[in-house]
Parts: C-alpha cells; sequence; structure tokens
C-alpha cells in the first residue's frame, strides 16, 4: 500500500512515443501536458498540411531567385556576384582581370573594350586588329600609301618629298637646293619630279647668236633667205595626264607694224596631233594641249609666228623652239 501527498502525475511525451496525431507533413513538438504539430521553417499550415513558402514571389534575392522545397537559393545575372549575405548582388570589375587588347571601360554588368587609334575592334569584342587605312580609298596619298600598325604614310616618287599635310607630293628643286649634275657652262632647268641640265646656245649655220636664248639669221646673208627670221629657245614643264584643253602657252608679236596681220601654227613636233593654236588677238596666240601626254616624255614643237604685210609685200616668219619636259606623275 503506497500514497501520495500531494500526488504529480507522469508527463508523457507523445513526440517520443509517436502517440501524437501529427500528419507525416508536420513535425511534432512536445509541451508541458500535451503537444503541437507544426511546420519546419520554409513551410507554412495551409489546411492541415505544411506547404512549402515560394520565397521567390516575395523579392527575397536582388536578381535570380530559385525556389527549392523548404528554402530558396538567390544567384546573380553574368557580370555580378553574391554579397556574403547571399542575397544582394554587386558588380564584377571585369576589367580587373585585363581582357581586352587595348583599353578596358567597366560599366554596370559589364564591360567595353575598345581601340587605339588606327586600329579596330573585332567580332570577339575584346581584340583589336590593325585598320588598313591604306584600302579605305585610292586618294588617300597622292602617290603611295604604306600602312603601318595603328597608321599609315604616304611616301612620293624620286625627285618630290611629302608636304607638310602628310598626304600631297611637292617637286624638289634641285637647282635651288644645288643637288643636281650640271655643270658651270650648263644651265640647271628643273621640272616636276627631276630635271635638266641645258648646254650653251649653238645656233645652227647660218644662224648667229644674239642672246643667251636666241638665235638670227641675218636678211642681208642670202642663205637666210625663205628662213625664220630668228629662232627663240624656250622651256617648260607639264604634268603627265594634264586635263584637256588646256592653255599651256602665250605667243605674241613684240613688233607691230602698220598694216601687217600675223598667222601662228605649229610648223613641226606636232605629229601626235597632242596641241593646236588658238589665235586670241590679231596679235597673239594660245597653245592649246588637246589630249593628254602621258610621262615622262620630251616634247619638241616649232611655233611659228607668220607676220604678212600685203602693203609692202613682205612676208617672214619667227620661230619658237618650246621644248617641254613632260613629268612621269600627274602632280
Amino acid at each position: 500500500m503506497w500514497s501520495c501527498h500531494p500526488c504529480r502525475a507522469a508527463h508523457i511525451d507523445e513526440c517520443e512515443t509517436r502517440s501524437h496525431h501529427c500528419n507525416p507533413t508536420q513535425v511534432c513538438i512536445n509541451t508541458a501536458g500535451g503537444y503541437t504539430c507544426s511546420c519546419t521553417e520554409g513551410y507554412w499550415l495551409i489546411g492541415g498540411q505544411c506547404q512549402d513558402i515560394d520565397e521567390c514571389r516575395y523579392g527575397y534575392c536582388q536578381q535570380l531567385c530559385a525556389n527549392v522545397p523548404g528554402s530558396y537559393s538567390c544567384s546573380c545575372n553574368r557580370g555580378f556576384i553574391l554579397d556574403p549575405e547571399g542575397r544582394a548582388c554587386r558588380d564584377v570589375n571585369e576589367c580587373l582581370d585585363q581582357p581586352c587588347s587595348h583599353s578596358c571601360f567597366n560599366t554596370y554588368g559589364s564591360f567595353m573594350c575598345s581601340c587605339e587609334e588606327g586600329f579596330e575592334l573585332t567580332s570577339d569584342g575584346t581584340s583589336c586588329i590593325d585598320l588598313d587605312e591604306c584600302s579605305f580609298s585610292e586618294f588617300l596619298c597622292q602617290h603611295r600609301c604604306v600602312n603601318a600598325p595603328g597608321s599609315f604614310s604616304c611616301i612620293c616618287p624620286p625627285g618630290y618629298y611629302v608636304y607638310e599635310d602628310g598626304r600631297s607630293c611637292e617637286d624638289i628643286n634641285e637647282c635651288d637646293t644645288g643637288n643636281n649634275t650640271c655643270t658651270t657652262e650648263q644651265v640647271c632647268f628643273n621640272f616636276q619630279g627631276g630635271h635638266t641640265c641645258l648646254n650653251p646656245l649653238q645656233c645652227p649655220p647660218p644662224y648667229i647668236e644674239v642672246s643667251d636664248n636666241q638665235c638670227m639669221c641675218s636678211a642681208e646673208n642670202p642663205a637666210c633667205r625663205d628662213k625664220p627670221f630668228t629662232i627663240l629657245y624656250r622651256h617648260m614643264d607639264l604634268s603627265s595626264g594634264r586635263i584637256v584643253p588646256a592653255d599651256i602657252f602665250q605667243m605674241q608679236a613684240t613688233t607691230r607694224y602698220p598694216g601687217a596681220f600675223y598667222i601662228f601654227q605649229i610648223k613641226s613636233g606636232n605629229e601626235g596631233r597632242e596641241f593646236y593654236m588658238r589665235q586670241t588677238s590679231n596679235v597673239s596666240a594660245t597653245l592649246v594641249l588637246s589630249r593628254p601626254i602621258k610621262g615622262p616624255r620630251e616634247v619638241v614643237l616649232d611655233l611659228e609666228m607668220v607676220t604678212i604685210n600685203n602693203v609692202i609685200n613682205f612676208r617672214g616668219s619667227s620661230i619658237i623652239r618650246l621644248t617641254i619636259f613632260v613629268s612621269a606623275h600627274p602632280f
């Protein structure tokens, strides 16, 4: 026989003895004198059942969210990484890894590459290749374009130098610079892209020299009958392929006689019919280039001025022996 005063009921743990009535989705939690059925973290009780909480619906993640049973997982778009708390995303500075061939600019969530002047970005967005400026236009340089890494340069043919604009070609005047092969007896004549040495004037018989560039046939000399009274030697230069028609030389009577008129014509040297004379007044005419001439070439024209005076029954002529040095290039 036993007795207790006061008597205390023995505690029963229904969760441990599995004498609870929680369903399989619930968790039994023992309490004083009983128990409760609850849901684990990540679930909530709906209609007596524990249902997964879709945390992604409530903006738990800053960028990407993946719901999993009882939990969730945050991730970031490309160009971002999760911060230590695992929810927010921060920008990745991709430029620290030097992904670009030349310059890198970090942007929010990405980066951009750029190339130095004279280069262009390839399709991969990171590599730079040389830009062939010479392929853009045949007119980039006046003569010849040479491509170089990141740039280009223009070069000129012999007898020229590259002008200060870096593209045009300017003639080197060898006569002024003294860089010529002429002797002290010769006269240096410069033309586009070169020069020539003119020998001292030698008049063909029966002509006599009256100046350093003119010969005369005296009217008192019987051998001079029907010959031009004077031969004047002139020189000029002409660019190859010059646009036509082009007025290139002027001819004019220096002495005018009452009642006289003048005829200007090309007496010789125009076998290719590349020139013609256009009379511009009673006493003058212009030599016109009618067909392009390709150089290098030397053309010698005898330009005749015929003087006719019917009052005194006079007819005479004078010659300009014009030597044209055609350059090898159109500049």
